[in-house]
């Protein structure tokens, strides 16, 4: 019933972007993309216990608090210091963490009972017990910017039921909740840190990891050092990780060439190659389970998790100019254009290769750019119809904006671009200071993750301010629903819907690329967009 991702990529050609020109050159099939993840140590590979591991973090991190966060990059920090209920494995099935098994479900699929390790402690030396997974998913329902409210359900009730043991009820039955607590709701925080007078969590996150938190430069770095404490310290084998802000991909690149830095995460399509035929460098690389798109502010007046007001313009206010702006972008010469073949279109929230996939979630909008003048002249707005679009300052982003920029103009858009600060944009998201936003979402297993939080009605990540209580009702019914399939129906139905709303205009999928020193082993890329680094290690000189 979890998501699966398929290993092909689609069959591309390649394309230039010159002069803010789209030149198209005859379509080539791309190369095979095979899945290379990284793989955990096997026993008894010859690796040296202790030394301080760097990774180039191509943006910084927000937040370093499970209940509020909102981007990737803290993932890849929270992953060394904050376990999970549940986690994904390498095939991007849902496997216990914190937990003993997979949960217990009862009353009709109303109840839910999760078991917790027994003799694990927390980094401040706080036990870790059913009490404490009480007090963190009560945080997450009742923190009021919380960003999991969503993620959690329906709750009517959570108790510990024993030490080691806790129930979740609910109004009705709840199918993506295992998956929501593979992620950042199943991150368990230390009962006794969230307690401290005058002291923001997110300053210094406790929880239960291989690594504890240690200090934060910012915009500078995150530094994280081998917990004690940790219930598997043996499988720990660096003293440290350090996570190193370089929002430049060449400079991550150059960086990892130069061995200044032993991990690079997403690495850039233009160097991708190049760095594969490196002799002393790996390049890992996964499909991804999220999406790039563009977000359009159609009601998000007071911020996200509250509710929606009016926009007065026409982007916002009329489906016919956003649908226009959605026939406007050719989704297969953009990722030519801007990625070289390392991406793939992407048209839904849904991923193509997942159980949940249908043809109505495949299903792309055409690109006709004369149907979206058509549109432009019914909705009488004067052409080109300029919009604003904010984006984060990487090469990459800017790069696909000017493209999209360049795209859009036959469709009878003139887009202005507005680079800004990654972590910057996250909180213009939240506050809904943009008409035209481009940011993405690494990606859930289940597709509930990729769609509830974005598009449900007052939702904690409706960036869009977005309200349509059809699709909020599909999405509650899907929810409820065990049957893969029947879920999966009900997922095509709001993706149907929302393609003629266009809130969010999705526009592609990545590969989640990341490249390490060769002198590096244990190194994991997987599906969610995570790299994970807690059992990494340094090889042996010699080996490997």
């Amino acid at each position: 019933m979890y998501t699966r991702i398929r290993a092909s990529v689609l069959l591309l050609g390649a394309v230039a972007l010159l002069s803010g020109c789209l030149a198209v050159q005859p379509v080539l099939p791309a190369p095979p993309r095979p899945e290379v993840p990284g793989a955990a140590l096997a026993p008894g590979t010859p690796v040296r216990q202790g030394g301080d591991l760097v990774m180039g973090l191509s943006s910084e991190p927000d937040r370093l608090d499970p209940t509020t966060s909102s981007s990737l990059y803290t993932r890849y920090v929270m992953s060394s210091i904050c376990e999970k209920l549940y986690d994904i494995d390498a095939a991007g099935t849902v496997v216990p963490q914190l937990a003993t098994a997979l949960p217990v479900i009862g009353a009709g699929g109303r109840t839910v009972d999760i078991t917790v390790r027994d003799g694990v402690r927390f980094a401040d030396g706080t036990p870790l017990d059913a009490a404490a997974v009480v007090t963190t998913l009560r945080r997450h329902l009742t923190l009021p910017d919380s960003s999991r409210r969503s993620e959690l359900g329906p709750v009517t009730g959570i108790a510990a039921t024993g030490p080691r043991t806790v129930r979740i009820s609910y109004a009705r039955p709840f199918a993506p909740l295992t998956a929501s607590l593979a992620d950042r709701a199943g991150m368990i925080m230390s009962p006794a840190a969230l307690a401290r007078p005058g002291v923001e969590f997110s300053a210094d996150p406790v929880c239960v990891g291989p690594f504890r938190f240690a200090e934060r430069v910012p915009q500078t770095s995150i530094t994280v050092v081998r917990d004690p404490l940790y219930y598997a310290a043996h499988e720990v084998h660096l003293d440290s990780i350090t996570y190193r802000i370089m929002n430049d991909t060449a400079i991550r690149a150059a960086n990892l060439r130069s061995g200044d830095v032993d991990v690079a995460d997403t690495i850039s399509p233009q160097d991708v190659d190049a760095l594969a035929r490196e002799r002393d460098v790996r390049v890992l690389q996964i499909p991804s389970l999220g999406y790039q798109a563009m977000t359009v502010n159609v009601g998000n007046t007071a911020g996200t998790g509250n509710p929606p007001g009016r926009i007065d313009t026409p982007l916002a206010t009329d489906p016919r100019v956003r649908r226009a702006l959605a026939l406007s972008v050719d989704r297969t010469v953009l990722v030519n254009a801007v990625f070289n073949n390392w991406y793939e279109p992407a048209c839904s929230p849904v991923p193509p290769g997942s159980t949940f996939a249908t043809p109505a979630s495949d299903a792309c909008p055409p690109y006709d750019p004369a149907a979206a003048r058509a549109l432009l002249e019914q909705a009488g707005v004067a052409l080109p119809y300029r919009v604003t679009m904010k984006v984060s300052n990487s090469p990459d982003t800017l790069r696909l904006a000017q493209a999209l920029q360049a795209a859009v103009a036959q469709g009878g858009f003139a887009i202005t671009i507005e680079p800004v600060e990654y972590s910057t944009l996250l909180d213009v998201q939240d506050r809904g200071d943009f008409d035209l936003l481009q940011l993405g979402w690494s990606g859930r297993v289940d597709p509930h993750g990729n769609i509830a939080s974005f598009l449900t009605t007052g939702a904690g990540n409706n960036y869009s301010g977005y309200s349509n209580p059809a699709v909020d009702e599909l999405i509650r019914r899907a929810a409820a629903t065990i049957d893969p399939a029947a879920r999966a129906a009900l997922y095509g139905q709001v993706v149907t819907q929302v393609q003629r709303d266009n809130p969010i205009i999705y526009l592609y999928r990545q590969r989640n690329l990341t490249a390490h020193a060769a002198d590096v082993a244990g190194v994991q890329t997987f599906a969610d967009g995570v790299v994970r680094l807690s059992r990494a290690a340094f090889l042996e000189q010699g080996a490997g």
